[in-house]
């Protein structure tokens, strides 16, 4: 009898070898890529910049902060920092020297397709600089939008692009501050590929205040 229990103990223990492995495999594969599905929507690269008209210590905060992926510097419970007229950021946990601030964060909204540009590869620089000044943007903050996206899209034969607006922007990641911005401009281009020209209407933008302490972001997300 003890002979003929033999292969059910070995099938029992193949069997609870196996589902450790699945379990192992679902814990630090699964749970842990989660978050970071590629065909998840990804808001890439969004920097806040800080200009107020005195050198301030202040905290920033973002309202979703388990949808950010990566920061720098790293976001705990927020950002503290002493911020200069000129633009200059000190982390205060760090002492470094910066000039913005940098997230990533899943996209948790679904904006208003209904509108937009449809734009060639190659006229997305010139489209950019027109674009982004209405925007509020000054020349280095859309330097440095436009060098980050312009590999991105210009290698495609046509983009759909659409600029959030800033409610669908605020909805999507709040950010909070313990000092208050008079003016506060944030950026977030939608973006997808386009094989062939399309025909969609126009979308109107506006330009924003910039006076007194002025909050900045730029990102970016591609429409999956």
């Amino acid at each position: 009898m003890a002979n003929k229990k033999i292969p059910f103990i070995i099938l029992g223990i193949v069997l609870g070898l196996i589902g450790i492995t699945l379990a192992v495999y679902f814990i630090f594969f699964n749970g842990k890529c989660s978050g970071n599905d590629p065909d998840e929507p990804l808001d890439k690269k969004p920097v806040i910049y800080l200009y107020p008209k005195n050198t301030i210590d202040l905290t920033v905060k973002l309202g979703k902060p388990n949808n950010i992926t990566i920061s720098y510097p790293e976001y705990k419970k927020g950002w503290e920092v002493t911020a200069n007229p000129d633009g200059t950021i000190i982390d205060k946990t760090s002492g470094r020297k910066l000039y913005s601030l940098y997230y990533e964060a899943l996209h948790s909204e679904k904006f208003s397709k209904e509108d937009g540009f449809v734009v060639k590869g190659s006229d997305i620089g010139k489209f950019l600089e027109e674009k982004l000044a209405i925007l509020g943007l000054n020349e280095y903050e859309a330097e440095e939008f436009i060098i980050y996206w312009l590999p991105i899209l210009e290698k495609n034969k046509y983009n759909y692009i659409r600029f959030a607006t800033i409610d669908e922007i605020n909805k999507n990641m709040p950010i909070n501050l313990s000092v208050e911005p008079d003016s506060m401009i944030r950026v977030l281009m939608e973006y997808k590929s386009l094989d062939n020209y399309i025909e969609i209407p126009e979308q109107k933008l506006i330009t924003p205040k910039r006076t007194g302490f002025v909050l900045v972001e730029w990102g970016g997300v591609e429409i999956k």
